[in-house]
């Protein structure tokens, strides 16, 4: 390891700690208290306004932004992170995870909300984010404007020039085990395909994800669904596997569950991103009539990525038996025998390799693994790593184009925009042929930065979310369709709002 390694490494390990980690859970309890739970109460009001919305010239439906959040959200780790918990952390951290995502709905909606407060439109498009809220929310202008570009910069390098390589080569490895198609060759396939999306916009990126990523997802939970209808004699066992190890009551578990709660939450949090920064940016992108609508359904889909995607994944793991489980001291508590080659070495952590193994079980009827065996899940795998990826993949270039508008506001930016398209199609083809442990590194580096910030920003910045949602449930209990005045309820420097929506009310349907 080179010493710029060494020193990516030592930050990472820095930004990343546990403090990061139970710092984005503290602050989901304490929004979900602070606004009594809404993700209980207002659970049928999530799924309404999710459908409800509609688009305009300037904006995409709730639903599309919807879509854009989940195509980021969804991705490889809802399949091999979700094995990695389990291995790390047994059935137990399932649980955890679940708990996660049930409280960091109250962080999603409090970001997406305050990205709708603060959007504004650019070159005839809505463009917001925690880089324009930090500008917009934090008085000291000089501070709010250094924060914000800090933001954007990080993000721009992770989601724009690092991270994609890497997901690219995800789906070149998925391709290439299960179809055999040259890495080369899936380059040239993705590049022409992103491409084609990304040099559309937000409009098109918003229309192939509202198909792609609903279907990506009820595919895969219908297959995850059909091994469970095979298996259903288990699921009550599995059901109390998952309960018992939980808190320890699984004698098998009781040594690591401090290691199960820790991983249960990591993976929840690496795995829903609610705190992260990223959801806002296609939160502020959608046409709504109020910016608590976008909240509700931001927060949804932190249901959608961990309790159906991450679900669908961890039952069919676990009721197949096709899983391991380390111990406190490296050794196997359980060894069910899966594993996976590489550089001749056999290895047994988590992996889509516990994905699709329970699929070929399920479906084969083969009690035991068997390393060469190619079955119905090594393509079923194959197919879904390659639509969670490039959808990520989508969801990236528009974060990363979001904060490019931020950061070239009033200044043009075209070369910009076109260096970053070109940059990232680079980023994808090169990724697929080979990739590197550094540009995994210094995009996590980046994103790290950024869920720090926002992290920060949010709490500091809290009050015109909940303001938002009173005014919002307050306008609901009176019988009406919810609008938002900034004006009358005291919040500052919501220019689209005070300005620009009302024009746009005149001349489209708002919903």
């Amino acid at each position: 390891m080179n010493s710029i390694e060494k020193i990516v490494t030592t930050l990472n390990g820095i930004i990343w700690s546990d403090v990061l980690i139970y710092l984005l859970l503290l602050v989901g309890i304490y929004f979900s208290i602070r606004m009594r739970f809404f993700q209980v109460r207002l659970f049928k009001e999530m799924i309404r306004v999710m459908f409800a919305g509609q688009k305009s010239k300037e904006g995409i439906s709730s639903f599309q932004a919807l879509s854009v959040s989940l195509s980021g959200r969804i991705g490889t780790g809802n399949i091999a992170g979700v094995a990695t918990a389990i291995f790390i952390g047994g059935p137990g951290a399932v649980f955890w995870m679940w708990l996660v995502a049930f409280l960091g709905a109250g962080s999603a909606f409090v970001e997406s909300t305050l990205a709708q407060i603060y959007k504004r439109t650019e070159k005839g498009l809505y463009r917001g984010g925690p880089a324009f809220y930090i500008e917009k929310g934090i008085k000291n202008k000089k501070i709010a404007k250094t924060y914000a570009a800090v933001f954007a910069i990080a993000t721009i390098l992770a989601t724009g020039f690092l991270l994609p390589g890497v997901q690219a080569n995800s789906i070149a490895s998925a391709v290439n085990n299960a179809f055999h198609l040259s890495h080369f060759l899936t380059g040239l396939l993705l590049v022409i395909l992103l491409g084609f999306i990304i040099f559309g916009g937000i409009k098109t990126i918003a229309q192939v994800a509202e198909y792609v990523v609903p279907f990506m997802a009820m595919a895969y939970i219908i297959v995850a669904i059909i091994v469970l209808v095979i298996n259903y004699a288990l699921i009550p066992s599995v059901l109390g596997l998952i309960f018992s190890s939980a808190f320890g009551a699984k004698a098998t578990f009781g040594g690591i569950v401090g290691a199960m709660i820790s991983i249960g939450v990591k993976r929840g949090v690496y795995s829903n991103e609610a705190g992260q920064g990223t959801g806002p940016h296609p939160a502020a992108a959608a046409e709504v009539s109020h910016p608590a609508k976008q909240g509700l359904v931001q927060a949804f889909s932190v249901y959608v990525d961990t309790l159906f995607v991450c679900s669908a994944t961890a039952f069919m793991i676990l009721i197949t038996g096709m899983y391991n489980v380390k111990g406190a001291n490296g050794e196997l508590l359980v060894d069910n025998g899966v594993y996976y080659m590489q550089d001749g070495i056999k290895h047994k952590d988590g992996s889509a390799t516990y994905t699709q193994a329970a699929i070929d079980k399920a479906f084969s009827g083969r009690e035991q693994f068997e390393e060469n065996y190619i079955g119905v899940g090594s393509y079923l795998v194959a197919v879904a790593l390659f639509f969670f990826a490039f959808t990520t993949l989508m969801a990236y270039y528009y974060i990363a184009e979001t904060n490019v508008a931020y950061l070239t506001h009033k200044r043009g930016g075209l070369l910009l925009m076109l260096l970053l398209k070109l940059g990232m199609l680079v980023a994808v083809f090169f990724g697929c042929t080979r990739t590197a442990q550094l540009a995994w590194d210094l995009g996590d580096l980046g994103v790290g930065i950024m869920a720090w910030l926002n992290i920060i920003a949010i709490l500091i910045l809290q009050k015109p979310a909940i303001v938002a949602l009173k005014d919002y449930e307050k306008q609901k209990k009176q019988g009406r369709d919810p609008e938002f005045n900034p004006k009358e309820l005291k919040i500052e420097n919501a220019e689209f709002w005070e300005f620009e929506y009302q024009r746009i009310k005149n001349t489209e349907n708002v919903s």
